[in-house]
């Protein structure tokens, strides 16, 4: 990937780091990543000059089951998007998902994990600042290249809620 990972503007990631829109990664180490439209550079700027942004506002999954924060319970994966249940975390169990919402980036760095080396970066809910997994930016081994752009959630840090849906007849 090409961006920079410190961003707190980035609300949204999907497959391939993209952080607006549905996003759909390609091969070779991810796709292009794009701000949010809530970037630093897009703000108006305060009467009093040197004010933070407000917090970007939540992205509302809308299916029948989602994966919440377990701090803020903010959305932050649909049921539909896990691709495993059999990864390890920092924490115990994790799940590995395509696409990952209300999420801010961390740093990059280089991971010694259970499988080899990856590139990573930290997530954390954007509303609570919790990090509740990482994101795979690069693997080393040809056999480990299938995580590059996924999403590791791990399991302590997230609550599974089946929001009730208006039904529209």
């Amino acid at each position: 990937m090409s961006s920079s990972f410190g961003s707190p503007s980035r609300t949204r990631a999907g497959v391939g780091g993209a952080t607006t829109g549905g996003g759909s990664g390609g091969g070779g180490g991810g796709g292009e990543s794009s701000t949010s439209p809530l970037s630093p550079s897009t703000l108006p700027s305060s009467p009093g000059g040197g004010a933070s942004p407000p917090p970007p506002h939540p992205l509302y999954l809308q299916t029948d089951q989602i994966y919440s924060c377990l701090q803020c319970h903010a959305h932050l994966a649909k049921n539909d998007d896990i691709i495993s249940k059999g990864f390890q975390g920092r924490h115990g169990r994790a799940y590995l998902f395509k696409q990952v919402y209300n999420i801010t980036l961390g740093p990059k760095e280089d991971r010694v994990l259970m499988t080899g080396l990856h590139s990573v970066a930290d997530i954390a809910c954007t509303i609570c600042k919790s990090t509740v997994g990482w994101i795979y930016i690069y693997a080393f081994e040809e056999s480990q290249k299938y995580k590059e752009g996924k999403f590791i959630v791990e399991k302590a840090k997230i609550v599974k809620e089946s929001p009730w849906i208006r039904n529209t007849l």
